[in-house]
Order: structure tokens, then sequence, then C-alpha cells
């Protein structure tokens, strides 16, 4: 059994191939190292051969990662806490699956902590959950944000009732620790 401030809780992470590779593994390593199982999960149009191709500065191909389920095979109620990774393709794939929009959408509805960085966001709104909501993201995406009723900030590292957002990777530091923050937190559910 592990120790640390997420021992025992379940940590989902959804990405699709395209997704941005420091903004993946980072996370994860940090939950992990603070207790947590996680799980990948992805979209059968976000994988091939059940794995997803990481990507550096969204251009250069970096490693393949196992995807543990898709999306449509598990429920919210199986886990503590979502981190969504960015890159540009990676949002962009996720948006397009109803599976994963709902399964974000839900998410949030059922107030558990999710983490989005970089261009994550594209996810969230699509989920139809910024609305009145004050995040943070990648500069090129805010106009969206504000588009889908967003309060729209430029900061290391925003949180708003569990949901954590960041700008980019030099935010990493930051977003880890906000996130594993969120993620011990006890909240109770409707």
């Amino acid at each position: 059994m592990s120790s640390g401030v997420l021992a025992g809780k379940r940590i989902a992470i959804l990405a699709a191939s395209g997704v941005e590779q420091v903004e993946l593994v980072r996370p994860r390593e940090a939950v992990r190292a603070a207790g947590a199982d996680t799980v990948l999960l992805s979209v059968a149009d976000g994988t091939r051969d059940g794995r997803i191709q990481a990507m550096n500065s969204d251009i250069e191909p970096a490693d393949t990662f196992a995807v543990d389920a898709l999306v449509g095979e598990v429920s919210v109620d199986d886990f503590d806490g979502l981190i969504l990774p960015g890159g540009t393709v990676n949002p962009d794939t996720l948006r397009r699956d109803d599976e994963a929009v709902a399964f974000v959408r839900d998410f949030v509805t059922a107030g558990k902590p999710l983490g989005a960085i970089c261009h994550a966001p594209w996810t969230l709104i699509e989920a139809g959950v910024v609305r009145g909501r004050t995040l943070t993201s990648w500069p090129s995406i805010r106009t969206d944000l504000r588009n889908a009723g967003a309060v729209v900030v430029d900061e290391e590292t925003v949180t708003d009732d569990g949901l954590v957002t960041s700008r980019s990777p030099d935010d990493l530091p930051a977003f880890c620790a906000k996130i594993i923050e969120e993620f011990a937190r006890d909240r109770h559910r409707m």
C-alpha cells in the first residue's frame, strides 16, 4: 500500500495522440509520488494499437504510452480526480468525442477535482462547464474561453471550486502542486 496525501485515490488521465508529453508525464509522476494510482484513458479515435503518441512542442514525436481503458468503458464514479493534459491535437481530438466530452462534463457536475493545462480547456469548453468559472490557459485559446462565458486570467495556476487550470509546461511545478492539493481534499458528493 502506498503512502502519501493521495494514498487510496484513483486519478484518471484523459488523453489522445498528440498529447504534449511533459504535460502527461510530469502530473502523472507527481500524483503517483503522492500515493495515487493513475489510469490512462483515451478515445478510440485517439489511439493506435492501444497506445497514444505523445509529442514534444506539438511537432516532434516523442514516446508512446499504453492506454489502460477507453473513456466509454469507465465511470466517473471510478475516480477521485481527473487530469487533462494539453498539446494542440490532443484536446482537439477529445472535444470531438461524445464519450470524452460527457465524461468531462459529468466529472465537473459531480464536483470532483479536475486539472487542465495549456490547450486542455478546449475540452472543458465543449463540455459546457466553463461559464462563470475563472480559468487560465495557453494564450491562443483564451478568446474561446471568454466566448464560452469564462472569466480568463493570465496566472500560473488558477483554482475555481476544484477546477485547476494552468497556462503552459512552464507552469508544471505549480500545476502539479495544486492538483495534488485539490485531489487530496475531501469533497462531499451530491
